[in-house]
């Protein structure tokens, strides 16, 4: 007897007669290292990382809200490059560590930009938060003295409909300051 159609991982050929996965049209296990922890899980090939953090791991942070890679709400890192988690297939983030916003913080220690947000009033609803707080903790990463330029560019992809990119931009700026401090 043959095992149904929906839980068959095979290969297939693909161009040149080179063989790759295949994995569906049913659940398929997959490991992902998130926040520093390993989760081994059955997901669908359809689901995409942000569906994964928030539905099957509980990580509700990530937010999702366009749900095609235009506001920026669900932004996460990938090896410590952010990317929008709702662009991405989680069956696709292989070996890669993702960080979330919870992952962020140390224990009950925040983050820098985490604590500014605070401190600037860089929140108001706090739908558009968590993304820009990934976006603005990347930027330090690769910038620790950034410019106010530096911090729009950072956030130009991130919609925020209360208006706080003054504040944002005031808090990654005063938590590149206590960075060098």
């Amino acid at each position: 007897m043959t095992e149904p159609r929906s839980t068959r991982i095979g290969t297939t050929e693909g161009a040149k007669g080179s063989a790759f996965p295949v994995a569906g049209p049913g659940p398929a296990p997959i490991t992902l290292k998130i926040n520093g922890a390993t989760f081994t899980l059955q997901v669908e090939p359809r689901m995409t990382l942000a569906e994964v953090l928030r539905g099957l791991l509980g990580l509700t942070g990530t937010k999702i809200a366009c749900n095609r890679g235009t506001c920026s709400a669900c932004t996460v890192w990938l090896d410590g490059v952010t990317v929008c988690s709702c662009m991405i297939l989680a069956i696709d983030v292989g070996t890669r560590g993702v960080t979330t916003i919870e992952g962020l913080a140390n224990g009950d220690q925040l983050h820098p930009v985490q604590a500014a947000f605070i401190e600037h009033d860089a929140v108001q609803c706090g739908f558009c938060t968590p993304g820009i707080v990934m976006s603005c903790a990347e930027l330090l990463e690769r910038t620790p003295d950034p410019t106010a330029q530096d911090v729009r560019a950072a956030i130009s992809g991130h919609l925020c409909r209360c208006g706080t990119y003054p504040h944002v931009i005031a808090a990654t700026l005063a938590a590149a300051k206590a960075r060098k401090s």
